[in-house]
């Protein structure tokens, strides 16, 4: 199984933001017990390389990959901490480029047909579609697919488990990027039994959504 189709059969990747590395043993066990072994950890702080490494080295089950990648320097930090896969922002041909030549999987972000014809051309299949909501929803995600059938996306920015649905309902969207699991405030108070209760619910939509 490959890294888009392990992302599609999860549903839900959850969007990490770790400001102390103390915190990533933790939310991997909550993710796991809640039946979502799969992370997308932001290098959006300075913990995310030693958050990639403890989960990775604690929890090998987990499917980690790392998000908010803006240079080829967190390419190479992020992958020999153990990550599986880098998603960006934005579209960084630099970075694309360099990740295609490493055989490193890449979701770049793509929001308009430019950037996505750009990813076409490089051979890519799935892009990230940032921020989601904020750029349309579903609305426009149906819209940016159907003059590329060959593409699918995962969006990521406002989606949550009230809109979690609509999401997944269309089959051009592989699985959404999420963080109202794992949100900053509920990580900083220590409550990783409610963060494995809010996974466990995702589950259960991903898994309502899928067996239809």
């Amino acid at each position: 199984m490959n890294v888009a189709e392990t992302i599609s059969k999860m549903g839900v990747v959850p969007v990490v933001v770790l400001h102390d590395a103390k915190d990533a043993a933790p939310l991997a066990k909550a993710l796991v017990e809640g039946g979502l072994p799969c992370a997308e950890v932001t290098f959006r702080t300075t913990a995310a390389e030693e958050s990639i490494r403890v989960m990775t080295a604690q929890f090998p089950e987990m499917f980690v990959g790392a998000g908010t990648v803006l240079t080829i320097d967190q390419v190479d930090r992020a992958i020999s901490a153990g990550a599986k896969f880098i998603v960006s922002p934005g579209f960084d041909p630099e970075i694309v480029d360099y990740c295609l030549t490493k055989e490193i999987p890449v979701f770049p972000g793509c929001i308009t047909p430019t950037e996505i014809t750009q990813a076409v051309k490089r051979g890519l299949k799935v892009v990230k579609f940032f921020p989601a909501e904020q750029f349309g929803g579903v609305a426009t995600i149906k819209a940016l697919a159907a003059p590329y059938p060959g593409v699918k996306f995962m969006p990521t920015g406002g989606v949550n488990a009230k809109n979690l649905e609509e999401y997944l309902n269309f089959d051009k969207i592989i699985a959404c990027g999420g963080s109202w699991m794992v949100s900053g405030a509920l990580v900083k108070e220590g409550k990783f039994d409610e963060i494995k209760k809010l996974t466990a619910e995702a589950v259960k939509i991903v898994a309502k959504i899928r067996n239809k």
